[in-house]
Formats: C-alpha cells, structure tokens, sequence
C-alpha cells in the first residue's frame, strides 16, 4: 500500500523509519480486501480533516496563528478548523514552553480528547526545554508527559515547517488501522507502560 499525500512525492518521506515500520506491520497483518478498503475510506476522511486544539503559551503560538492567514491558508490541507475545546479536536497543537504548573493543566485536555488522538510538539520549547531547559520550572520536552507522534524543530518554526509536520501527521493517520486493532492504545501502552 502506498501512501500518497496531494503535492508531495512519497520519497519525500523516506527518512521516517517509524512510519516505514507500521506501514510493514499493516502489510503484514494480511487485512482483508473489504476492510482495508473500508480502512482506506476512513482514513482519508480522518487525515484530511483533522482538527487542531492548540495550547499555545509562547512565540510558536504566533507562527501557528500565521497559518491561518491568506498567505498559507491552513484550510487547503483540511487543519481550518481550530478548537478551544478538546472534545472537538484530533490532536493537540504543543505549541511554546509548558512548566511544571501548567503539565497538569495540559495532561488533563489530552485526556478529555476523543480516540483516536494525536500530539504534535512545535518549536524548540515543547520539544525538549528549548533555550530553558536548564531552568528548574521547564519541562524538558512535552514528551515527558504525552507522548508526541510528531516534533516540528524550531524556535520558531517557520509555516512551511509546521505544514511539513502537520502532513507527516496525516500520512501517519492516512496508514493506521481503524478497524481490528489500535495503534494508539499499543503505542501508549509502549510508551507509559498503562
């Protein structure tokens, strides 16, 4: 199965081993031809309207507000609609320095997201600390908390770098299982051991 994503070429996206992983564990599981074309449908009306609840707390959160403007124009790739609240979105936008204080506080509306969800970590700060990761109240990285399906490296990082992330987010929901198995609760259960 290959995986396409509108103006991008799939060798573009080689360098991601994680994906070319489940993309091989998909193919190996030997789906049948009626649910993996009902797999296929689903996900692509899943990755190309995946709605954003963003936790900005920084100069990252500035960025991200650009793409919403008419010279990037997120709406084209389906991320237009952007939540204040996460029981209607599909993912949460880490964007900027989180401390101690506010973990919880973020913790909790990752939590409160419907399944599938995803977490996307931008800008130096939410991927490990940034210029403040020495400091006693930062944390190093947002992954310390939840775990993190895609890193946008930067302070700041520019739109096109967001966008790259954001697709490399679709591709990954593009590929997942909806039916017979859950790769989210697996990769969780990896991660945090719940």
């Amino acid at each position: 199965m290959e995986v396409k994503i509108k103006s991008m070429k799939y060798e573009d996206f080689k360098d991601n081993e994680y994906i070319e992983q489940l993309i091989g564990e998909l193919k190996a599981s030997n789906t049948n031809v009626v649910v993996g074309c009902l797999d296929e449908l689903i996900n692509w009306g899943r990755s190309n309207s995946l709605w954003p609840l963003t936790f900005a707390t920084s100069c990252c959160g500035i960025e991200f507000m650009s793409l919403g403007a008419a010279r990037y124009d997120m709406a084209r790739f389906g991320f237009e609609v952007a939540r204040a609240s996460p029981r209607q979105a599909d993912f949460v936008m880490v964007a900027g320095t989180i401390v101690h204080r506010m973990a919880p506080v973020l913790k909790r509306l990752y939590d409160q997201l419907a399944e599938p969800k995803y977490v996307v970590a931008v800008g130096g700060c939410a991927v490990s600390g940034g210029p403040f990761k020495n400091s006693y109240h930062v944390l190093k990285g947002v992954g310390e908390i939840l775990p993190v399906d895609v890193y946008i490296p930067g302070c700041p990082p520019r739109p096109e770098a967001m966008f790259y992330g954001l697709m490399q987010l679709q591709r990954k929901v593009k590929v997942e299982k909806f039916f017979g198995g859950v790769n989210r609760q697996e990769k969780r259960e990896k991660v945090f051991g719940k």
